[in-house]
This record gives C-alpha cells, sequence and structure tokens, in this order.
C-alpha cells in the first residue's frame, strides 16, 4: 500500500512539473498577444538618426525567425526612441527583451555577450509597431545595433546593424 501511495505522489509530482514546462513552451503560441500598433508621439519633432533590418540569426532555426525593421530616433528635447516598425514580426518564445548594442555585425551568442549592451525591457508583442524610450542621458553615438535576445534561453534571436 505504501508503494502505491508513494508511486502515486511521485507521479502526480513528475507529471505535473513536466505539464508546466510542456506549458511554458506552447503557451506562447496558442495565446498570442495581439499586434502592436504603438505610434511615435510627436513624430514630427523627432529625427531619424539611424535604422536598420533585422535578420535571421541563424536560419537553421525555424522557431526564432525575425522579420521588419528599427529606427533609432531622436527628440529636440532630449527624449530618445527606438522605434519597431509595423512590418517588425518574431516567433512567441516566453521572454524577448530588446538591447541596444555598441557592435555591429552581431551575429551569435558570443558576439553578443562580449558587446556592451542596455536592455530596453521585454518585447510587448511579437509583431507590430512598439516604441522603447532609450533611457534618459544615453548616449547612442556608440550604439551600432539593436538586438533581440531570449533571456530564457540565452540566445540571439535577431540582430539589426544600424545604419547611420
Amino acid at each position: 500500500m505504501k508503494k502505491t501511495v508513494l508511486t502515486v505522489l511521485v507521479s502526480l509530482v513528475l507529471g505535473g512539473a513536466g505539464g508546466f514546462v510542456v506549458g511554458i513552451f506552447i503557451y506562447p503560441f496558442i495565446f498570442l498577444p495581439p499586434p502592436a500598433m504603438e505610434k511615435v508621439e510627436n513624430r514630427a519633432e523627432k529625427a531619424v538618426i539611424a535604422a536598420g533590418n533585422f535578420i535571421h540569426a541563424n536560419p537553421s532555426d525555424p522557431v526564432h525567425y525575425v522579420q521588419g525593421s528599427v529606427e533609432v530616433l531622436k527628440g529636440k528635447a532630449g527624449d530618445n526612441l527606438i522605434h519597431l516598425k509595423p512590418d517588425f514580426k518574431v516567433g512567441p518564445v516566453p521572454r524577448f527583451h530588446i538591447y541596444l548594442a555598441d557592435k555591429s555585425m552581431i551575429m551569435n551568442s558570443a558576439d553578443f555577450k562580449a558587446a556592451k549592451k542596455i536592455d530596453l525591457g521585454r518585447l510587448r508583442a511579437f509583431e507590430g509597431s512598439q516604441v522603447y524610450e532609450v533611457p534618459k542621458g544615453t548616449d547612442l553615438s556608440p550604439v551600432k545595433s539593436v538586438v533581440i535576445w531570449c533571456k530564457e534561453f540565452n540566445v540571439l534571436i535577431s540582430p539589426a546593424t544600424l545604419k547611420k
């Protein structure tokens, strides 16, 4: 009897843990958030100082695809923004973050880890126009790339090398 109870308890714990892990991976694919449609406020007052296109960092990986473009905007009042344009789209995964990096041509995780970077926060949607504020006082002159990075698994998803 004790063996049966112990077997049932162990099975419940392992099954629950396994189900939780599978749920974390499947959840973003089943319950996709709607596309973002954020607009840049006072667009006429902001100048595009750099722009780039996201590339698929690992073409052999069909899950971590990215497409679209990004621009860096500088406001007259010193407010700097990163604008993921309406054509932005990325494959859903649990914890994507957007970073500014001081290296261009980031092609793998080692390149990204070696760069100085600024985390702008978690990606708010898997597609559509999104606007991220750059922290006040940040010098944008060394920024050469905008990078989508998976914090959950420490994987490079997509870099966009900026052209000034």
